[in-house]
């Protein structure tokens, strides 16, 4: 069975175009001595297969045969590993991107994304398993997503993790190093990653796929460097620079504070993807003008959060008003609406870029972010607020800033749990993983009348809005008559 189980995968590669017929000897070997075989009887028949049932056999015959132990995180170790014998070499998938590339952007990128999915470094079969869905707002659909793709670290990996020696090798889940890596405890397999090298305003990058997908062709551009994160105007350069490359692709940064900036600020990274969010689709509800930059289209654009949008043929130009922008963001504060740049010398004011191309322009969003915490409001108060904390309580960063909940695995379960609740008339504030919901569906009971047929997309619908409120509490300017008084008054002050 062993010997199908090979040859069923050496197929998949053969079909998938990761290998040729006259690597199929090598290929066979290679996937031997990874499984510590040392013959093998090819089979007279062999079916085409899909890849999770494939490894699963694999995967099987590893635990029975002690080549690894019985736990996700040994899994998907030994699985990666697999699938890197079977993954081209670095230097061919650049050479076919390149080559792809002088015929049309697009197509090398489409190249390099079927890859990453057919070699199991993004693995589809979790992907899809995702809850995914839209939510109608005052300021456009909303993309709600519950991520299910994420393995969680088992007790008997996070016990043997804590044992092994600390490596410092490579130094984050975004360095170069990972290409090829096999992974550890405490690291992930990345055997079957390949990376595009890239130059953004004259600095060294690699193009890769996020192997989570929270939409489609998920991409991060990373520094070749293990730098900070910072925003400035070398950052709106590189942004600016990516779409002029990949016309067909947004790019983004997270901010570079805590609180408002993504789980990794040690590595200096952007994120994009061939996706129309909300937030693109958002039009300008107030036109701004700044002095001297009179060829660049601005304005206040209608989103929950504080935006101001740029436009212009010239992206030097976008790059200098942005850093204008930035520059007096900075240093800006308004009592009058809780903004202040800076408390006992603690910086608080920063940006997060997104840019994109529109009819051959160049367009940049900067939203405004402000990091400060008060005793009220301690994990920050433009950030989700407690009453909010039962449906999204991380942090706000880009994906969610552009209109993309990100919302965490235990809503499958709970929504799922006050569905069944409301229906059959339960108690949920009785219950120990649905408890915190009550307040919320009480109020939803004030204005809906549940059924059987509706209360799945009511829960669905309601978890969109509270997204939508999450994302107001995030707006330093908020949509009032003082905050856009105080929005204009910010704006003024950019000289």
């Amino acid at each position: 069975m062993i010997d199908l189980s090979i040859e069923k995968l050496v197929n998949y590669a053969l079909n998938k175009g990761l290998i040729e017929e006259s690597d199929r000897v090598w290929a066979e070997n290679a996937l031997l001595s990874a499984l510590h075989l040392d013959s093998f009887t090819r089979p007279d028949e062999t079916e085409n297969a899909e890849l999770e049932p494939i490894l699963a056999e694999l995967i099987a015959y590893g635990v029975e045969n002690g080549l690894l132990d019985d736990s996700i995180t040994e899994k998907d170790l030994f699985d990666s590993r697999l699938m890197g014998l079977l993954t081209p070499r670095p230097s061919d998938v650049i050479g076919k991107f390149k080559s792809l590339y002088a015929e049309d952007p697009k197509k090398a990128t489409d190249y390099y994304y079927d890859l990453s999915r057919a070699t199991d470094y993004i693995r589809t079969y979790r992907v899809v398993k995702d809850l995914k869905w839209k939510s109608a707002t005052e300021y456009g659909e909303l993309d709600i997503t519950v991520n299910l793709s994420k393995p969680e670290k088992d007790p008997k990996a996070i016990a043997a993790a804590g044992k092994a020696k600390a490596s410092g090798y490579p130094k984050c889940l975004l360095c170069r190093e990972a290409e090829g890596y096999a992974g550890r405890l405490d690291y992930p397999g990345r055997a079957n990653h390949r990376l595009i090298p890239l130059v953004l305003n004259g600095e060294n990058f690699f193009l890769q796929y996020s192997p989570y997908v929270y939409y489609n062709e998920h991409c991060i551009v990373l520094n070749s460097q293990h730098v900070p994160m910072k925003i400035n105007k070398a950052a709106f350069l590189k942004l600016l620079d990516f779409v002029d490359l990949f016309p067909h692709y947004f790019l983004g940064s997270n901010a570079d504070l805590p609180i408002v900036g993504g789980s990794i600020l040690s590595h200096d990274h952007f994120q994009g993807g061939h996706y129309t969010f909300a937030m693109a689709k958002a039009e300008i509800e107030t036109p701004l003008s700044f002095p001297g930059f009179e060829d660049v289209k601005a304005g206040i654009i209608k989103w929950p959060m504080s935006v101001i949008r740029l436009r212009c043929a010239d992206k030097l130009r976008v790059a200098e008003l942005a850093d204008k922008i930035l520059t007096a963001w900075r240093g800006y504060s308004d009592p009058s609406v809780t903004i202040f740049a800076e408390t006992d010398g603690e910086p608080h004011n920063t940006i997060t870029p997104i840019a994109r191309r529109r009819d051959g322009d160049f367009e940049m969003d900067l939203v405004l972010r402000n990091n400060l915490t008060t005793e009220e409001y301690p994990l920050g108060l433009y950030h989700p607020h407690q009453e909010l904390h039962h449906i999204k309580k991380e942090n706000i960063g880009l994906i969610e800033v552009m209109g993309l909940a990100v919302l965490p695995a235990r809503l499958k379960a709970e929504l799922k749990e006050l569905e069944e609740l409301i229906v059959s008339g339960g108690d949920i504030s009785a219950s120990e993983t649905c408890a915190k919901h009550a307040p919320w569906v009480e109020e939803l009971k004030t204005r809906y009348t549940f059924t059987p047929e509706n209360t799945e997309g009511i829960l669905r619908q309601e978890v969109g809005v509270v997204f939508m409120k999450v994302l107001e509490h995030a707006g330093v300017f908020k949509r009032d008559d003082a905050g856009r008084a105080a929005f204009l008054r910010f704006a003024g002050s950019v000289k």
